[in-house]
């Protein structure tokens, strides 16, 4: 039986948060992770029409209860938003999928009134490799470089340019890699289970960190720890970590995030809607991944860019395959995607520097693409058998040991390709603002092609292609 990545993802996730169930949605398809009989509304009168009119609709429905609507807190916090309680989410109450449906159409009238969105599910953000995953990592050895490899660029205290990564934290040997000698931060949550096997995504933070220092030698690199062992968060609480990065340290020039989610709409998330407000009033650059979902449905915070007043301040950024001539297989696309950068194999630090760490693959490969693309993509090369996938067979997962470096795709890692992108023309031009460091280097990209249209690109001077081996005629 082939591989259910999404449902596979799904439970991995689950279990990450124990104690706040979990459902996929919209309605019977699976686009998105959000919680269970709760939604998500703005503080102060807003919240208190929600959840009457909520109350009153729920008074009108003999099968839903609505005793059970009322506040699950915080009722105040900066990121201007609180969890309003509509079902009973226990195993024993199976209608709180229903609960959350009938809670959103109550209110559609008063939306419609009002202009604006009011109430929304409590989505799940993620990793933008967690939900909808490129692949898993790969071993790269040592004796090879970087990919992109390290600019020749010294690093100057004065000038170099700060780069927040909000993502997992750094893996505990990460200062063994001479690539993240200016990098600083949140370490990694626990990294091993307990026969000594690296958890799954444990690394991305630092994966990240290294491609921004390859490609930027001359930043200044915080990465904080924000989200949980599975790279996910509720959504109700990441507009609050995403304040909490930026308070830590100031605003930084750039924000590398490799996070997000879709929610089915074309506005945004109500989770961070304060903090998106209070980006665009600064001068940092937000550099967000566009999503592995193969899809044009628009990922969020990533999709900002494409809403009229964040256009500057936020850079959307899809993936291109290990050639670099067209879009890898996973990522999403459409017109709120920017621009394009390598985010297919690309090698950079994980962990295992002072003693190899070994890693049990969750995921099975492909037979063939998911997404019907032709060439030896992520889907199916390398070849292993996973945990999660081949659950319960005789097939034994697939064990690898990492010494460092390791090899691994997704918009999650073309991401800091073009924040480092971004921070590298900042110094070469002695420029200061990163959203005019965006606008010059987007007017010079190169061009690739994604789904039939021809896109933005850039490309690193120092990324090294890995040519595709075609399995038959076309892309």
């Amino acid at each position: 039986m082939a591989p259910q990545r999404f449902q596979e993802q799904f439970e991995h996730i689950q279990r990450s948060m124990p104690g706040v169930p979990l459902a996929t949605g919209p309605d019977d398809s699976a686009e998105f992770l959000y919680e269970k009989g709760v939604v998500l509304v703005r503080d102060g009168e807003e919240a208190q029409l929600v959840e009457d009119t909520v109350r009153a609709h729920f008074t009108a429905a003999p099968d839903l209860d609505q005793e059970q609507v009322r506040r699950a807190g915080p009722a105040a916090n900066r990121s201007g938003v609180t969890r309003i309680r509509v079902g009973d989410p226990g195993e024993g109450h199976p209608g709180a999928d229903r609960a959350v449906a009938q809670a959103l159409r109550s209110v559609r009238e008063r939306e419609a009134r009002a202009g604006h969105r009011m109430v929304a599910r409590n989505h799940v953000v993620h990793i933008a490799v967690n939900a909808c995953p490129g692949d898993e990592p790969v071993p790269a050895p040592l004796s090879e470089p970087p990919n992109p490899a390290p600019a020749d660029v010294p690093h100057d205290p004065g000038t170099a340019v700060g780069v927040l990564v909000v993502d997992t934290g750094l893996t505990h040997d990460y200062r063994s890699c001479a690539l993240l000698a200016h990098t600083d931060g949140d370490a990694q949550l626990q990294e091993c289970d307990e026969q000594g096997i690296l958890q799954q995504y444990v690394g991305h933070g630092t994966f990240i960190a290294g491609l921004v220092a390859a490609v930027a030698p001359n930043t200044n690199i915080t990465v904080r720890g924000s989200l949980n062992d599975a790279g996910a968060i509720l959504e109700s609480e990441f507009g609050e970590k995403l304040f909490e990065a930026v308070d830590a340290g100031g605003w930084p020039d750039v924000l590398s995030l490799s996070a997000g989610t879709s929610n089915g709409r074309t506005d945004g998330l109500l989770g961070v809607e304060n903090f998106m407000r209070e980006l665009r009033a600064q001068r940092t650059l937000l550099v967000a991944a566009a999503g592995n979902n193969a899809g044009a449905s628009p990922f969020w915070p990533a999709a900002y860019a494409g809403l009229p007043g964040w256009e500057d301040a936020v850079l959307s950024v899809g993936a291109l395959r290990s050639d670099g001539a067209c879009g890898a297989c996973f990522t999403n696309h459409g017109p709120w995607v920017q621009v394009y950068a390598p985010g297919e194999r690309l090698t950079s630090a994980l962990t295992g520097f002072d003693t190899p760490v070994p890693y049990v693959y969750q995921h099975s490969t492909y037979d063939a693409c998911r997404y019907g693309f032709t060439y030896d993509c992520t889907c199916r090369h390398p070849r292993h058998s996973g945990v999660l996938s081949d659950e319960g067979n005789a097939a034994k997962p697939d064990q690898v040991m990492f010494e460092g470096y390791a090899q691994w795709s997704g918009t999650s890692f073309a991401t800091p390709v073009t924040a480092g992108m971004i921070a590298a023309h900042m110094t070469a031009h002695e420029e200061t603002d990163p959203r005019v460091a965006r606008r010059r280097l987007l007017s010079g990209a190169g061009v690739a092609e994604v789904r039939g249209a021809y896109v933005p690109a850039l490309r690193p001077p120092t990324w090294r292609p890995v040519p595709v081996v075609r399995q038959a005629s076309g892309l």
